[in-house]
């Protein structure tokens, strides 16, 4: 009996290694910027009794900000046969081809306009996700940034062209802009190499404010950007609230870890057997506006106890 044990335990063990599920995450930047949303995506997976290493597999696939590599990178993880696919960022989303495997998305945009799903409450098909609508929100951010510097009449925004909404964020955000009566600077840089020029044109255009378009690569460059926006002595306004943190002025978004966790808790919810094409998108029911306090003191910026009082958060 014990040599049968013996000999039965290392095929029981491997029966159980085969069977643990596979699950592909695909991402448009680099995996050291986007340590805290691999946490929260986790995060999910725990909430459904999932944890990586002991019950599931994660292969990740990054594309270290260059968009291009998008397409081959989810062709490998199809070819893994990965029980979900999270799609984790706009442009991933748009680069897996139709397939049978479930996939989950987040991004920025509205998921119906980009044509990943047909209804938010009903996705239908194999599809799935969360959307934190950061993309929506440009002329809201203008908005904000007028308040604060009321006689910046000529706004730069800094727009990645690789990502496939930068066309109607621009479109959106210059509507907003005509309705102010400002004038804004369409600036583009695709890499890290473009930003010192990017920035050297918005001195030469005399722009006196710069929005931040929301794009996973310039999230994973906040740290960059936000130190050339204080090097430039400019006023800026981002997505979420990391940049912020990282010393940037003030941000108007939602949440990106809370996008990432709810991410992680529908693979798991499909892990144990929903269909993804019934589970409705998850979508954000906070907004919230963060200002640092010492950036705005270093920029000689006087923020107003009306906008303070309205902040969810103020970094002193």
């Amino acid at each position: 009996m014990l040599i049968g044990v013996a000999v039965g335990w290392p095929l029981t063990a491997r029966a159980q290694q085969t069977a643990m599920p596979l699950i592909g995450f695909l991402n448009s930047t680099s995996p050291g910027p986007h340590a805290p949303m691999v946490a929260a995506f986790r995060q999910g997976l725990g909430e459904t009794g999932y944890v990586e290493g002991r019950n599931l597999a994660i292969e990740y696939r990054w594309a270290e900000g260059q968009y291009d590599r998008l397409p081959a990178l989810a062709a490998d993880l199809i070819r893994r046969q990965v029980s979900v696919l999270a799609a984790t960022s706009s442009p991933a989303a748009l680069a897996v081809p139709i397939t049978k495997i479930p996939i989950v998305f987040t991004t920025g945009n509205d998921p119906v306009k980009l044509g990943l799903v047909s209804s938010l409450n009903r996705p239908g098909g194999n599809i799935t996700g969360s959307t934190f609508f950061n993309n929506t929100l440009g002329p809201k951010r203008l908005q904000i940034l007028r308040e604060l510097a009321p006689n910046a009449d000529v706004i730069a925004m800094l727009v990645n062209p690789s990502n496939p909404n930068t066309e109607s964020d621009t479109v959106q955000m210059q509507l907003a802009a005509r309705s102010l009566g400002v004038q804004v600077v369409v600036v583009p840089a695709s890499n890290e190499r473009d930003f010192d020029a990017a920035f050297a044109r918005l001195g030469e255009q005399r722009v006196a404010a710069l929005i931040v378009n929301s794009d996973p690569f310039f999230y994973s460059q906040r740290g960059v950007l936000t130190a050339l926006a204080a090097r430039h002595a400019l006023p800026a306004i981002y997505e979420v609230r990391e940049f912020p943190a990282a010393g940037g002025l003030m941000s108007y978004g939602t949440s990106l870890p809370d996008a990432y966790r709810q991410a992680g808790v529908y693979v798991g919810r499909i892990l144990r057997g929903e269909s993804a094409g019934d589970l409705p998108i998850h979508q954000p029911v906070k907004f919230e506006f963060v200002i640092n306090m010492k950036t705005a003191k270093a920029l000689g910026l006087t923020v107003p106890n009306s906008m303070q009082l309205l902040a969810d958060e103020v970094i002193e």
